[in-house]
């Protein structure tokens, strides 16, 4: 089980590595162009140019990110204020070997920007540590090493305040050195929440759309201005760019804030999330064509063909989670292998229309180069190739076309209102005057369930 990930793990001194020295290289004006436009790029210069964090790998060869609540594998990554409860973070270093890594906590506010606060006012002892616990793949023919972290623990104590946190991990002690960055949370619960998911409310989207109305109840909190001093955040199945900010309430009644504006929290439900498992390279499992292995592993997936149907049609999904395993073996962090897994789709776009990605929690939804599919016009299909580890994995495609340069979620899926989907509701209060944003409600909410 993933709570006990330290059992048969070796907690041993990481032998420090001598830096890359740097280049030495004159400047001009292109040089300087051509480095602005390589770190926008590749997002290395993503915390000097914008506060705001977010979940990111920085070097290629970090992969296979785990991070969650260590009461359930793949969790929502938050913890209770003043609670024993822990997250645990896991990753693959393809380099193998032993390297220096380092993390640290940073307080941040509903937005993800940093408060700029002392750390002592948030934490007590170390501010950071060293990640010592590893170990190295076993029976694999892509070698690597698997690091792992469970916190807090005894070196970097539980946060002492509530609020959006941001876990960096970075090299050699030097936090210029980012290695990945993981958001958390810190929940000190101080209202009631109540909400549910009905249809949507304008006519034309109630076979499509799933909407969400919530009640707060800030009672036990001393409000002056309820509609500066609270907001609300609803995100569905974790992916950040689906979040709909609720700044002012509906109506207001007492102590309750009332959220159900016919024109707010009205999502596409899209459709099922699809899947492939790889737990076994040894037998096809119902997504795989072919499996190679010779000096590698090679995994051919079978045809992924457009599914904008105007009926729905129900089967299992994780709600775009991942599950790392290995069916042959008896530690997935260290004998699960990597293999090349081939995708392609059917589509009527072409390459000359725009872009596809693929996306799931497994690469947090990014859209950028390494995850976006090339178009083949001789068999009219969109094609990419990912490095994953054995598992079970979600993922869906997204098309951006080049008219509109805007994402469209439902273009190869459809939408549904009656899919499953989880919802994510977080509600933060800063009264006036105060220095940082409290983290006072969450609610996880599943259209199962509906309430």
């Amino acid at each position: 089980m993933k709570s006990k990930a330290n059992t048969g793990f070796q907690s041993t001194m990481i032998m420090c590595q001598e830096p890359a020295k740097p280049l030495r290289t004159p400047f001009s004006f292109a040089s300087v162009f051509a480095i602005i436009l390589l770190s926008a790029f590749f997002g290395h210069c993503a915390f000097a140019q914008s506060p705001t964090y977010t979940d990111r790998v920085f070097l290629p060869e970090i992969k296979t990110v785990e991070f969650y609540n260590t009461k359930k594998e793949q969790s929502f990554p938050l913890i209770e204020l003043n609670t024993s409860q822990q997250l645990l973070l896991g990753f693959d270093d393809l380099h193998g070997g032993s390297r220096n890594f380092y993390y640290t906590i940073e307080h941040c506010d509903e937005n993800w920007d940093p408060t700029n606060i002392p750390k002592s006012e948030y934490l007590q002892g170390f501010t950071e540590d060293q990640i010592r616990n590893y170990n190295y793949s076993s029976s694999t023919i892509q070698k690597y090493t698997h690091y792992e972290l469970i916190f807090p623990n005894e070196n970097l104590s539980a946060p002492k305040i509530s609020g959006n946190y941001i876990l960096k991990v970075y090299e050699d002690g030097d936090q210029s050195k980012l290695v990945l960055t993981r958001r958390f949370y810190v929940i000190s619960q101080k209202i009631a929440l109540m909400a549910e998911i009905v249809p949507s409310n304008d006519l034309s989207l109630k076979q499509s759309n799933q909407k969400i109305n919530f009640q707060i109840d800030y009672s036990a909190l001393r409000v002056q201005n309820p509609n500066s001093d609270i907001k609300a955040f609803v995100s569905q199945n974790r992916r950040d760019e689906t979040t709909i900010i609720n700044a002012q309430p509906s109506s207001i009644q007492g102590t309750r804030l009332i959220y159900n504006d016919i024109n707010t929290n009205d999502f596409p439900g899209l459709n099922e999330f699809r899947h492939f498992d790889t737990r076994s390279l040894k037998i096809n499992s119902d997504r795989i064509g072919h499996i190679y292995r010779d000096t590698a592993n090679t995994v051919v997936l079978l045809p992924d063909q457009t599914q904008n149907q105007p009926n729905y049609a129900f089967y299992y999904d994780n709600n775009g989670k991942f599950f790392p395993g290995n069916q042959d073996g008896t530690d997935p962090r260290i004998d699960a292998d990597y293999a090349h897994i081939y995708f392609s789709l059917v589509s009527d776009h072409s390459g000359n229309d725009g872009a596809v990605y693929i996306v799931g929690l497994f690469n947090y939804y990014r859209l950028d180069e390494t995850n976006k599919l090339s178009y083949d016009p001789t068999d009219k299909r969109f094609h990419i190739q990912l490095f994953l580890k054995q598992g079970v994995y979600d993922y869906e495609y997204v098309w951006v076309p080049k008219v509109a340069d805007k994402v469209d979620d439902a273009a190869f899926c459809g939408t549904h209102y009656e899919t499953e989907n989880e919802y994510q509701l977080l509600v933060y209060y800063h009264p006036a005057g105060a220095r940082w944003t409290d983290l006072v409600g969450y609610r996880a909410l599943n259209t199962a369930q509906k309430r």
